[in-house]
C-alpha cells in the first residue's frame, strides 16, 4: 500500500506523469482562455425595425391644433441599432419619426431595459427626427393642444404602447447581432437654411436671383455604415441639420427624412436607412408646404447619402467602445410665480393661457418648481477618432459647428436625443433673442419664460467632461 508522502514524491514516476499532465491541462486552458477574446474581438451589430404609425385617432403632434390624420402617406418607423466591440461594450441607438420623445416616455424605456437587458443609461440613446407629421406623446408639447379628455386618454394608451414596442426593439437588435465592419464618410445636401437670418417669404426670390442667403449652416451628410461578414450593406445611419417641417397637412408622413429613407432603402435592398437630426433647431427647409418640395428635399438628402458611398474608400471604424453621459442643471432666468401666471392666464396667446393654467393647478396642489431642468448629454466614442456627442431638445446649429471645429471632422453632434425639453440656444442666439432664444419656454410647458444665459456654457463644459473621459 502506498503511504501519503509516496503518492506525491516527485521521485516517485506515477506522480512525475501526473504533474506532467496536470501542467500540460493547465497550459491547454490557459490558452483557451486567452485566446477567447481574441477571437471575439471586432464589431458586432444588430439591426431591428418597429411600425409607430398609429391604428387610433391620435392628433398629429405640432402646430397646435386638432389634426387627426386623415392619410397615411408611408409607415412611421422607429429603428434601432446596437453595437458590440467585442470587448464587453455596448451601445444601442434607436432612430425614430416622432416629433418628440418626452422624458415621461425615455425615462420609462431606459428603466426597463435596464431591468431586462443589464443596459445602463449611457449606452441607450433614443433619438426623434422632429417631424410634425407624427403622432402625439405623453407630456411632449402639453400645452400646444386643446384639452379634450377622450384624446388625452388615446395619447396616453398610444404612449404606454410605444414604450413597449421601444423595448422590444432593444431586445430584437440585441438579438440580431452578428459581426460586422463600420465605415464613416460625408456627403452634403444644400436646402437647410436659416431661419432666423432669412425670411421665408423671401427665400424663393432670392434662390431664384441666384443670391446667398446668410446665417450659420451645416450642410454636411455624415454618413456611417454597417456591412456584413458577406460584404452585405445592412445600415445606413446618416443625418442633417434641418427642422422636418416641409408640410403642414393632416397626412402621416415622415417628411424629406421619411422620404430620404424610403429612397435609400429603394436603392440599396436589404439595407436599414436611420436618420438623426444633428442640430437643426434655427435651420428650416425652404421653401415649404408642398409635398413635391418634401419629396425633392428626401431625394437631395439621399444623394447626399450616395455622395458619401461613392467616395472611396470610406474610412474604416476600428472596434472599440467608450461611453459617457451626465445630466447637466440647465438654470431658468427666472422662475414664474403665482402673480405672473395669474396674469398669464388673460394673454392673447392660448397657449400661454393653457399653460399658465395647468402650473396654476400644480401650485394649488402643493408643487414647487425646481430653479434647473436635468439637460441630457451623451459622448460615445467608436475606435480612435470617431466621436458621437448626443445632445436633448431642439440645439441650435452653433452647437454642432463649435463641437466639430473642437473635436474634429469626424465627430456627429446629434441633437434631438432623450428628451423633448424646448429650444437649446446658443450664447449667440441667446443674446438675439427672437424664438428660440427669447421667452418662449412656456410653449414647452418649463416653469419659465426663458432660460439663463449661461446654457451653452453648462452645456459645451458637459461635453468636454464626457468627451474627456471617453478618450483616456
Amino acid at each position: 500500500m502506498t503511504s501519503p508522502c509516496q503518492r506525491y514524491d516527485l521521485r516517485n514516476p506515477r506522480t512525475r506523469l501526473w504533474g506532467r499532465s496536470a501542467l500540460l491541462l493547465v497550459l491547454l486552458l490557459l490558452v483557451a482562455g486567452q485566446a477567447t477574446p481574441v477571437q471575439a474581438k471586432g464589431w458586432k451589430a444588430g439591426l431591428a425595425k418597429a411600425v409607430l404609425t398609429p391604428r387610433t385617432d391620435v392628433w398629429l403632434a405640432g402646430y397646435g391644433s386638432r389634426r387627426v390624420a386623415t392619410e397615411t402617406l408611408h409607415e412611421l418607423w422607429m429603428k434601432a441599432l446596437a453595437l458590440d466591440d467585442g470587448q464587453g461594450h455596448r451601445v444601442v441607438l434607436i432612430t425614430s419619426d416622432f416629433q418628440g420623445v418626452p422624458k415621461g416616455m425615455s425615462d420609462r424605456v431606459f428603466q426597463r431595459a435596464k431591468k431586462k437587458f443589464g443596459l445602463d443609461r449611457h449606452q441607450i440613446m433614443f433619438t426623434f427626427s422632429h417631424n410634425h407629421c407624427g403622432p402625439r406623446l405623453g407630456e411632449d408639447l402639453i400645452d400646444y393642444y386643446p384639452v379634450e379628455e377622450a384624446q388625452e386618454e388615446l395619447v396616453r394608451r398610444y404612449t404606454d404602447r410605444m414604450v413597449v414596442r421601444s423595448v422590444d426593439l432593444i431586445g430584437r437588435a440585441l438579438d440580431n447581432l452578428q459581426p460586422a465592419t463600420i465605415h464613416t464618410g460625408q456627403g452634403h445636401a444644400t436646402f437647410g437654411v436659416n431661419r432666423r437670418n432669412n425670411r421665408e417669404a423671401d427665400v424663393p426670390a432670392l434662390l431664384a436671383a441666384g443670391k446667398p442667403l446668410v446665417g450659420p449652416v451645416d450642410h454636411t451628410v455624415p454618413v456611417m455604415t454597417v456591412t456584413g461578414k458577406n460584404g452585405q450593406l445592412r445600415a445606413i445611419l446618416f443625418g442633417y441639420a434641418c427642422h422636418p417641417t416641409t408640410l403642414s397637412f393632416t397626412k402621416w408622413c415622415g417628411d424629406y427624412p421619411g422620404y430620404a429613407q424610403v429612397e435609400i432603402e429603394k436603392n440599396h435592398p436589404g439595407a436599414l436607412a436611420m436618420f438623426v437630426n444633428t442640430c437643426g433647431g434655427d435651420q428650416n427647409p425652404l421653401p415649404r408646404r408642398k409635398l413635391e418640395l418634401c419629396q425633392k428635399y428626401g431625394h437631395m438628402l439621399a444623394v447626399g447619402v450616395e455622395e458619401a458611398l461613392k467616395k472611396q474608400p470610406l474610412r474604416p471604424v476600428a472596434a472599440g467602445l467608450k461611453t459617457a453621459f451626465e445630466y447637466v442643471p440647465l438654470a431658468y432666468q427666472k422662475l414664474v410665480t403665482r402673480e405672473m401666471l395669474t396674469k398669464a392666464q388673460k394673454s392673447n396667446n392660448r397657449i400661454e393661457r393653457r399653460w399658465a393654467g395647468r402650473l396654476l393647478g400644480k401650485l394649488d396642489n402643493g408643487a414647487k418648481f425646481s430653479p434647473t431642468y436635468p439637460y441630457p448629454v451623451h459622448a460615445w466614442r467608436l475606435g480612435k477618432d470617431t466621436l458621437m456627442i448626443g445632445m436633448g431638445a431642439e440645439t441650435v446649429v452653433d452647437f454642432a459647428l463649435r463641437f466639430k471645429n473642437e473635436f474634429g471632422p469626424r465627430t456627429w453632434v446629434c441633437g434631438y436625443a432623450d428628451d423633448m425639453i424646448s429650444y437649446i440656444p446658443s450664447r449667440r442666439v441667446w443674446e438675439e433673442g427672437g424664438y428660440e432664444g427669447g421667452a418662449r419656454l412656456y410653449e414647452y410647458g418649463r416653469p419659465a419664460y426663458r432660460w439663463a444665459g449661461d446654457v451653452e456654457k453648462r452645456i459645451a463644459a458637459s461635453v468636454h467632461r464626457l468627451v474627456k473621459k471617453v478618450s483616456d
